[in-house]
Parts: C-alpha cells; structure tokens; sequence
C-alpha cells in the first residue's frame, strides 16, 4: 500500500473516534485444561475491568461458554463478542441450539455483536460464498429471538474474523457483503518482522485489510476491529521477532495504542496465558506465553498508552 494511502484510511478513522476503543481476546479453558466456571469468568471479568468491559470468545457452545459466561459478563456490565464455528454441521447445530436456548436468559446488551467463523477462510474450511450463507442464516435465527427483557435480537451485528491477507484478497467479498462487522487478525511475529519493523508492518497489513472493506461496504456501512494481535512474552524466536517481555511492551506502545490512538478498535491476543496448550517443539512453544497476563491474572507489562503525544 502507498504511504499516501495508508494515511488517507487513518484520517477517516481519526476524525470519526478520538480513540479506538479496547477489548481482550478470552479463553474458556482454566489452567487444568478443564473447561471455566462462573468463578473463574468472574476473577477474569474482575481483573480485565480496569482496561475494558468487552471480551471476545470463539465458541458459544463448547464449554457451555455462553451458558456461563453469558449470566457473568452481564453481571459485571461486560459486553459478548460471540463466536459461532459454522465449519461442520454437528458443531453448527449445536452453537444454533446454544443461541436458541440461552441468548433469551440475558439481555440484548450483553452480546455486542455475533462472529461466524475464526480464520475460516485462511484454513480454507469454508468458501467466502458459505461464510457469507453462514453469517445470513445467523441473522436470520436470532431475529426470531427475544432477549430477557423482551427485546428482539434481530439487528445484532453479525459478521467474521479472519485473517488480515485473507480479507485483502477479492475472494473474500461475498463473506464481506454478507457482514456487518469485519474483524481482521494481523501478527505482526508470525510475520517474523524486527522489533524495530513490527508496528509499521502491523499498520500496513490492517490499512490494507480497511481500504479493500470500506471498498467494498463503504466507511459507515461495516463495523471494523482488529480482531488479534499481539506478542509473545516467551518461546522460541519466530525468523526474526524474538518473544520478550520487553518486545511485548514494545508492540503494544508502539502498534496497539498507536493505532488506537489513529481510532481503529483493537482486541488485543490474549488476555491470560493458558497453561494447558501444549509446549512442544519450535515456534509452537510460544502458544501458551500471548497473555498480556499471566495464567494467575498477574499483570506482564504496562498497559498505559499516551494518547496525547
């Protein structure tokens, strides 16, 4: 992308929201591997909620997430960002059944927005043409469901998250007409930059991802959030990104307040280090060091950002 370019996506951005907003990426899993509690989503809500009141989750039926956390979250005034997995019948039903049966004991409010699918296009799990048949089908169940109070949930936006070079190619348009909110991931480490390179190759890759959506749907037409990013804290090097607590700090001064501050919304991966996943050979053994805290909700580094400067 041109620098000229690149500049005139961020002036849009920065004249419609003095600061993005912030959210945390989530996992369900406790440090046992077992699936969490109200408990352990209440210690979770209660440690994130002097930076945010929105979380993300990937599934609303595995581990009963929205069974759980749904009650929890609209407790501690939290809003959803709920993921459904379309990429297999079985799995698809149940999330559908997960919506039909708990969607209607909490309010509207709790579940900000809906997401079909993680990365689904980058794994090739679905074409963008049945992503875009997924996300419509989603609309279309919960607009025949009333929430605790009575309120329909038929306007809740509902779109996807993938992959930041995914959505740059124009095989994505039929999932992006279909969205009303587009997340896009971009890991500037699995990239493999320099610290010194990473936060201008984050910005590239996500302007890249906002030109080719507001293209297609128009600037005031599609909700946008980054929907991951983030730095390791440990692990092995990636090429040439070395996981640090210090390059963690570095990523998140110099990317994600950055470019909250340009007024782009930011999820940041993730917010606990998760014990269970599996530390094997290589690059893998980064998986279980994304947590901006650790697996016991201890704080790795500042989170501050000067929005002034």
């Amino acid at each position: 992308m041109r620098f000229s370019t690149l500049l005139s996506i961020i002036s849009i951005f920065s004249s419609v929201n003095a600061i993005g907003d912030l959210a945390f990426d989530l996992g369900v899993q406790a440090n046992s591997g077992a699936c969490k509690t109200a408990s352990d989503y209440k210690s979770d809500l209660a440690a994130l909620s002097s930076y945010t009141s929105k979380v993300r989750v990937y599934a609303a039926s595995d581990c009963n997430t929205l069974q759980i956390l749904g009650p929890v979250a609209e407790e501690a005034g939290f809003s959803i960002f709920l993921g459904i997995w379309p990429t297999d019948d079985a799995h698809f039903s149940s999330e559908k059944a997960a919506l039909t049966t708990y969607l209607p004991a909490i309010k509207k409010s709790t579940v900000e927005l809906i997401t079909v699918g993680s990365e689904a296009l980058y794994r090739q799990d679905l074409t963008a043409s049945a992503l875009g048949d997924a996300i419509d089908s989603i609309r279309d169940l919960i607009a025949d469901i009333n929430d605790s109070e009575g309120n329909s949930y038929s306007g809740t936006p509902v779109g996807f998250v993938d992959s930041w070079n995914v959505l740059v190619d124009g095989g994505s348009l039929p999932a992006i007409s279909a969205a009303d909110v587009v997340f896009a991931n971009a890991f500037s480490y699995w990239q493999g930059q320099t610290q010194q390179n990473a936060s201008y190759s984050f910005f590239d890759d996500i302007m890249q991802a906002l030109q080719t959506i507001q293209s297609a749907k128009g600037e005031t037409d599609i909700t946008f959030w980054i929907g991951e990013t983030g730095w390791p804290t440990e692990g092995t090097a990636f090429e040439s990104s070395t996981p640090s607590l210090d390059n963690a700090q570095s990523f998140w001064n110099d990317a994600i307040c950055a470019i909250r501050g340009w007024g782009v919304n930011v999820i940041a991966f993730e917010a606990f280090d998760e014990d269970w996943k599996p530390d094997t050979s290589g690059t893998s053994d980064v998986e279980k060091h994304w947590g901006i805290w650790d697996s016991s909700r201890n704080l790795k580094y500042d989170l501050s950002c000067n929005f002034s400067s």
